[in-house]
């Protein structure tokens, strides 16, 4: 991997290698943009096949976290963590406390939280040697459980969607096919039911999908037969790449709209779901509730504060809506845009700030 030429292509600003060989650690911490701000992203730990897939992922994910902090109205860039190793049995109180130290020493470039394969305990670790960090025990401030803010995130961001594909917000009599009944996505279930819309749910795990069935009427149906079942919304809520090649044909929704990440294969499938007139709701965007609240922790973490700015989501979605249909272009180019015209004005500020500020200098000389 020739990784400069690749930090150079899409402007990454720096890679931090970091080992502990008594803990075992070994993480890669990748800072992509810091426009806006520190590098907010959290850490994520798992079994990578190479070094070079661990690195590869981390840059990756990094990028992410610019576009999702910035398109969420964050004063925040964008970084990732990948820790190599197995959750399950790998992890010990002095790899974290290691990592930690790390953290402490990019002293606020980099802030982190937990991701998959790491949970709040272990960013309370991280938190013994660092005040880098969020999504820690509440005890200590934080804001707990981030699944409940991020599927309502979701579930007004779908709103929105729904206006532009139906002239109206309300999901009352909607159908809604949702992928995968997980920890938001039950959350997410819970608000539409209760607003009165039709569900129909899958998962591998079906004691998950059990609950919904119980707890809100819900239709179970088998995992490969969501996307083609009768619906006016489809909610991706489970593993990316669900838009591809072979779903898309049998897709009947108007409005794709859930709390996946990486929900198009490639995307190309974005602008072939846009020809079809089907209505997408940018995933990064969407789902972006669980940053939103973990970083309202940095001032000081206040509930109401930070539910207000993930409501903000549907505003968000509305005005990605009006640049897509404006300039006829899908809807994930049209939130790449406002995220990217975000950061490419601060950039300019800060320059046009430095150059008068060089110019006083001047003249004072």
């Amino acid at each position: 991997m020739e990784i400069f030429k690749y930090l150079e292509k899409y402007d990454y600003e720096q890679v931090v290698i970091c080992q502990d060989k008594e803990s075992g650690l070994k993480a890669i911490i990748a800072i992509h943009d810091t426009t806006l701000g520190p590098a907010l992203g959290g850490t994520r730990m798992w079994t990578y096949e190479s070094e070079e897939a661990a690195i590869e992922d981390a840059l990756r994910l990094a990028k992410g976290m610019t576009y999702k902090n910035a398109a969420a109205g964050l004063n925040l860039g964008g970084g990732k963590t990948v820790i190599i190793g197995d959750p399950k049995k790998d992890k010990n109180e002095a790899l974290f406390r290691a990592f930690g130290r790390y953290i402490q020493g990019l002293n606020g470039r980099y802030i982190t939280a937990e991701d998959v394969g790491t949970t709040v305990a272990d960013m309370d670790l991280i938190h013994e040697e660092t005040d880098y960090v969020t999504g820690i025990s509440p005890a200590f401030g934080s804001s707990g459980n981030p699944s409940p803010v991020t599927a309502y995130g979701v579930y007004v961001g779908m709103k929105a969607a729904a206006k532009a594909a139906f002239g109206t917000d309300s999901l009352e009599g909607k159908t809604i096919a949702v992928q995968g009944v997980g920890n938001v996505a039950y959350h997410l279930c819970k608000h539409l039911h209760e607003e009165g819309a039709k569900l129909i749910v899958t998962d591998i795990n079906k004691e998950a999908v059990q609950r919904a069935v119980d707890d809100f009427g819900a239709e179970a149906v088998g995992i490969n037969d969501i996307y083609g079942v009768e619906c006016d919304i489809y909610a991706p809520c489970a593993l990316g790449a669900t838009v591809n090649d072979d779903t898309i044909p049998q897709l009947k929704a108007k409005v794709i709209a859930g709390s996946a990440n990486n929900q198009l294969k490639e995307e190309r499938h974005g602008d072939q779901i846009h020809e079809m007139g089907i209505v997408y709701a940018p995933d990064y965007v969407i789902n972006a509730g669980g940053v939103i609240n973990v970083a309202d922790e940095l001032y000081g973490y206040n509930a109401e504060r930070a539910m207000k700015k993930v409501e903000g989501l549907y505003d968000t979605i509305d005005r990605i809506m009006q640049i897509s249909k404006e300039e006829n272009i899908p809807t994930y180019k049209a939130a790449d845009r406002m995220a990217e015209e975000r950061i490419a004005t601060m950039k300019q500020s800060r320059s046009t700030f430095l150059q008068n500020g060089h110019h006083i200098l001047s003249r004072r000389k």
